[in-house]
């Protein structure tokens, strides 16, 4: 697997002035410091196509003001997160399979056709039956019509249905099947070039992901994605450390 390495435009102290230096618009931060540092990050990091579908892309959008002019200009930037995959226990024979053949665990089929399972996983989703029920209609569609629209339930109910785990099912025979079916499902609208967009919630768990296996592996350090990622949680949760603000945090009219 091969990394983005770019060019560093920030030192330390300079990334965490950025970081520092906030304000605030109609109740959206806005990153007020070097206008130069900001407008130097690419739009998109430099990727091959293959290589794209292994990231999920989120849009950054960097309001500054340019005094000359007095006014504010708005670009969009994308953050790109690679989507880290997920690791099997040895217990985890379904997770496996699903893994080796790059198949979805869809988990309605799982009730019909392995028995030995179907009571602990209706048992454990008896509450999202229905949710089950739609993702796997509308993932046999996809797979046998190849259209695109047939993702969209799937990917927002896997994520609905994340919030809910882990189940039993989960702990016992499942593994970590619903993030799997995620990031399945995005590198599928990344191959086919689909346009669609995550919760904050989950967009922050694929960050922090990415940010413990680069540092497990001692990977270097990415400024931009640094910065970028920061602007999203700034935009994502704007209240965040709102104790900490002082009244220089604020734009005075």
């Amino acid at each position: 697997m091969s990394f983005l390495k770019p060019k560093p435009i920030l030192n330390r102290n300079e990334l965490k002035q950025i970081k520092q230096s906030r304000t605030k618009l109609e109740g959206k931060k806005i990153i007020t410091d070097d206008v130069r540092k900001l407008k130097s990050l690419k739009v998109t990091p430099e990727l091959a196509p293959d290589e794209q579908i292994k990231y999920y892309k989120e849009p950054i959008w960097i309001e500054y003001y340019i005094p000359k002019e007095s006014r504010f200009a708005l670009e969009t930037k994308y953050l790109y997160i690679l989507l880290i995959n997920v690791i099997p226990r040895e217990t985890d024979f379904i997770l496996k399979e699903a893994i080796e053949k790059d198949t979805f665990i869809d988990l309605l089929k799982l009730i019909e056709e392995k028995k030995d399972y179907s009571k602990l996983i209706k048992t454990s989703y008896k509450y999202h039956l229905g949710m089950l029920e739609t993702i796997s209609y509308n993932i046999t569609q996809f797979l046998e019509n190849k259209d695109p629209e047939f993702l969209k339930s799937p990917i927002y109910l896997t994520e609905v249905i994340m919030m809910y785990e882990p189940t039993l099912a989960t702990l016992e025979v499942l593994g970590d099947y619903a993030l799997y079916n995620l990031q399945w499902l995005i590198r599928k609208m990344n191959t086919i070039q689909y346009s669609f967009s995550l919760e904050d919630r989950t967009i922050a768990l694929l960050i922090k992901r990415r940010n413990q296996y680069f540092e497990e592996k001692k990977l270097p350090e990415d400024e931009e994605f640094e910065l970028l990622s920061a602007l999203f949680f700034e935009q994502a949760y704007p209240h965040r450390g709102a104790d900490a603000l002082s009244e220089q945090d604020f734009l005075i009219t």
